[in-house]
């Protein structure tokens, strides 16, 4: 259940680091590698019919897509140099909050959190939130933070930012870790982890997108050795269509690393699920680089080898208290009897190797200067060593920040989302008297970083909790910022409504509220990470905070920080309440950016990343549920719902929200005019024939002897300190063992390579579907007569009536944000469809399909999910404008 962490937490100068960890025949003995396999078997049978995954083995080798070629032959070279325990020691982490010793030519790797900065780290800065950046819905925005993220990750020395993350992708409202993503919809997503991936890796950082696959809550995603976590119960359809999309995107992008979820998917473990990692990222989206475990996600040695996993992660048994691990020296010993074949081993070293060749980390990548475990200067090397650890320089405090408070703050400002102006309150005028309400106002008393990982909800929320936070360098809190714009302001720092005096009409109250979640490491004020406790409710009586100051107001403005949508129905319609503001997770930047839009500097131009529902029950009971407890038998989370999350679900069933998918408002107004659309390219009912794969380099090699596997003679092993070599004795019992046993091999167990899936072919998929099959264009004039601002053009994709698939009345399918429009001034913005945005996954041929060749799609524009005033028809290349959408 509860994890410590996705980043490594690693003393000596590093985070975590690539004396990592090695495989085994399945753990310390062969017996426990037969349990682990009859466990898998047992967990299948609990899972519902309709939801089984054929096996699918060998592990497809690397290195065959050109882009990567040099990279691999260069990583093929160094790992041909390597022994087998140099090998398998840069297949797993040294284990938990240990250091490494540096003893072949590949380096240290520091792996790190958080997908919002760096993690645990001083001179870095606090960037707003995944979900933040997806409420920009602007392209830009998302690559600078990528740029700016990557450039902070290489300062402090980290080889592997364990970021983006886009599972969970917010098919439950409630979920602990939505907001470290983007929204609640795929192709933002997709989207947003593309733009970041292109902006990090372009730093020489590797990134890694994240939790592969089906985490949509924290409670119960972890086994232990009680418990099984939960079946992610999900269709091949929908899992190609909502859950892999955004990963296919990242790959597509040249993403360096994957991370397996903690949970199973339709009864396997991620961290042993060969369809996932064979078929699914290997070969049919044709990743290129390595596959990590979550932190401690790790429970087999050649079950999770030969399924395709790379890396484990930080190298340690479930429990971490006595140095052992499922890889590492076992999986030394299990080259050595044959249980996992070398060319596997060759190929998860090369992956590894190949994705540090491929972002230049070869050539004068910084050291780790910094130490997540603490703020001094001078610390133990091995802090799980202890007391037995020597002691180092292991903080150099290294300032990486440069000038990217700018972008934080811009990304900030631009999320904040207006979802409801009545009277033209805002923006308001400096002179006016205000009164503000609410904690959240105010930064946490007790100090900004009081709480590790931000494990309490006290003062202005800028980050959820758990791994994907970072450490504020300061917080430039709403009060403040507000303070400092107007000339008659009074604080009630308080949740309760106090005693304030006489109020007159004129006088306006902001009132701050807000709703927390994070990982399910922790639980603050009752909710285990899920929002399990508070539900789709603000925190500390919010609403009744906005309830009793409207009782006393005319004019309240709300001001919410929150990880996710929120139930409004107790206040929205009060008279009183004039004005919503959604300023979502801002970070360190909750200030300026705030008032910047309170006082008219900049028009707001956020949008919602989800659907803000009037009851929680507007929702299917599937993802409104929260698995919140289980006795001993593995919990089964089934996706019966299939396509139908968020707003699809709500026009499926003809559920008016209280806010779309995509809402924002403007201090002024656009007109979208004039679109056009054409045919760029002509689709056929499938994709051309995939290419074939390049060539791979040569993985095979015979068993190596026993003194590749031995440790240096008179060598000082650190205690608790995970190592890849064995004594003389095990590995000659290896060997022996070799060849008088075989291991218990699964059903369809192959090491014969395939030629590659149909639907494969190049990252991320067939190259021919990132084929631009339309290209739209629309004018878009900014119509106001006061305000600047910016407009976002969102494109849904309605399939042809009659055709043999169940699909969405619409899709998100592209947008762009405009440039800043003065009053009166145009802009044209290009929106395109692919291939792939205008097939469905055809789940007997296992291809993408266009269901109807130039058939009569409808592509609909506009600025939220449910105005949409222009629609686009695909068979007569006609647009016409002041239409009525279809929801």
């Amino acid at each position: 259940m509860a994890s410590f962490y996705d980043g490594v937490k690693l003393s000596t100068v590093t985070c975590v680091l690539s004396g990592l960890v090695a495989l085994g025949s399945a753990g310390p003995t062969a017996a426990s590698a037969n349990a682990q396999v009859a466990a898998a078997a047992a967990a299948q049978a609990w899972v519902p019919d309709g939801y089984y995954v054929p096996p699918y083995y060998p592990a497809p080798y690397g290195g065959w897509v050109e882009d990567w070629q040099e990279s691999y032959t260069k990583a093929k070279a160094l790992v041909g140099s390597m022994t087998l325990a140099e090998k398998t020691n840069i297949t797993a982490g040294t284990g938990i909050y240990m250091g490494s010793a540096f003893r072949v030519s590949f380096p240290q790797l520091c792996l790190n959190d958080s997908p919002a900065g760096v993690r645990h780290a001083d001179n870095v800065t606090a960037f707003p939130d995944g979900i933040t950046v997806g409420a920009t819905f602007d392209k830009a925005l998302m690559y600078k933070r990528g740029v700016a993220i990557g450039k902070e990750n290489r300062g402090k020395g980290v080889n592997v930012w364990l970021g983006p993350t886009v599972g969970p992708i917010g098919r439950k409202p409630k979920g602990g870790r939505n907001w470290e993503g983007f929204g609640a919809d795929p192709v933002l997503q997709a989207v947003g982890a593309r733009e970041t991936i292109k902006g990090v890796q372009e730093q020489g950082v590797i990134a890694t997108i994240k939790h592969f696959i089906g985490n949509e809550q924290e409670m119960y995603r972890m086994y232990n050795p009680f418990q099984y976590a939960y079946s992610s119960n999900i269709d091949d359809r929908t899992l190609h269509e909502v859950y892999a999309w955004p990963f296919a995107e990242g790959i597509r992008a040249g993403v360096g690393a994957v991370m397996m979820a903690y949970n199973a998917v339709n009864g396997t473990a991620c961290s042993q699920h060969p369809y996932l990692m064979n078929a699914l990222l290997k070969d049919e989206m044709g990743f290129q680089g390595f596959i990590m475990t979550d932190w401690l996600a790790h429970m087999s040695g050649v079950a999770s080898a030969i399924a395709g996993l790379d890396m484990d992660m930080p190298g340690d048994v479930q429990i971490p208290f006595f140095g052992g691990s499922y890889w590492m020296y076992e999986l030394t010993r299990s080259a050595l009897n044959g249980s996992v074949p070398m060319d596997r081993i060759n190929d998860a070293a090369t992956r590894i190797a190949a994705a540090w060749y491929k972002m230049g980390q070869d050539k004068g990548f910084p050291a780790t200067n910094f130490d997540t475990n603490s703020r001094a200067a001078f610390n133990p090397l091995y802090p799980a060593a202890l007391p037995l650890s020597p002691f180092g320089i292991t903080n150099e405090f290294v300032p990486v920040q440069d000038d990217h408070d700018v972008i934080a703050r811009q990304i900030s400002q631009e999320a904040i989302t207006l979802l409801k102006n009545d009277g033209v309150i805002l923006p308001l005028s400096p002179s006016q008297h205000l009164k503000v309400f609410g904690t959240d106002a105010q930064k946490n008393p007790d100090g900004i970083n009081s709480c590790t990982d931000r494990n309490c909800n006290k003062g202005t929320l800028g980050q959820g909790w758990g791994s994907g936070t970072v450490d504020y360098p300061y917080l430039d809190d709403p009060i403040s910022a507000i303070t400092a714009e107007a000339d008659n302001v009074t604080f009630y720092n308080t949740d309760k409504f106090p005693s304030v005096g006489e109020v007159s009409d004129s006088d306006v109250a902001i009132v701050f509220i807000n709703s927390d979640a994070g990982e399910n490491t922790y639980t603050v004020e009752g909710n285990h990470g899920d929002r399990d406790k508070s539900g789709l409710y603000a925190w500390h009586d919010g609403d009744k905070l906005v309830q009793d100051a409207a009782s006393k107001f005319s004019n309240i403005i709300v001001v919410i920080h929150t990880v996710g949508p929120l139930i409004l129905e107790k206040w929205i319609d009060l008279p009183s309440v004039k004005a919503v503001l959604v300023a979502h997770l801002p970070g360190q930047e909750a200030g300026k950016s705030l008032t910047n839009v309170l006082f008219g500097h900049a028009s707001p131009c956020g949008h919602l990343p989800y659907s803000i529902t009037k009851e929680e029950d507007d929702f299917p009971e599937s993802v409104t549920t929260l698995i919140d407890s289980e006795f001993l038998n593995q919990p089964q989370d089934t996706y019966t719902e299939g396509l139908y999350i968020d707003y699809r679900w709500l026009n499926k069933n003809k559920t008016k929200p209280r806010y779309a998918f995509g809402h924002g408002l403007s201090y002024t107004n656009f007109t979208f005019k004039a679109a056009s659309i054409k045919q760029v390219a002509k689709m056929s009912a499938y994709p051309p024939a995939r290419p074939g794969k390049g060539s791979t380099p040569d993985f095979a090699q015979s068993i190596p002897s026993a003194s590749e596997a031995i440790a240096p003679s008179g060598f000082d092993k650190i205690p608790r300190y995970i190592y890849s070599w064995l004594s003389q004795g095990d590995a000659n019992r290896a060997i022996s063992d070799g060849k008088t046993g075989k291991y218990p091999y699964p059903d369809g167990y192959t090491t014969t390579q395939k030629p590659g899936a149909r639907a494969g072919g190049g990252e991320g998929g067939n190259p021919a579907l990132w084929d631009v099959a339309y290209s739209l264009t629309v004018t878009v004039q900014n119509t106001g007569d006061e305000y600047a601002g910016k407009a976002s053009v969102q494109a849904y994709l309605q399939f042809p009536g009659g055709i043999d698939y169940d699909t969405p009345i619409i899709q998100l399918r592209d947008f762009e944000k405009t440039k800043e429009l003065k009053p009166g001034e145009t802009t044209t913005v290009t929106l395109i469809l692919t291939r792939k945005d205008v097939s469905v996954w055809d789940v007997v041929a296992q291809d993408w399909k266009v269901p109807a060749v130039d058939g009569g799609y409808k592509v609909w524009i506009g600025d939220a999910s449910d105005s949409l005033s222009i629609v686009c028809h695909t068979d007569t290349l006609e647009c016409e404008t002041g239409v009525v959408g279809p929801v």
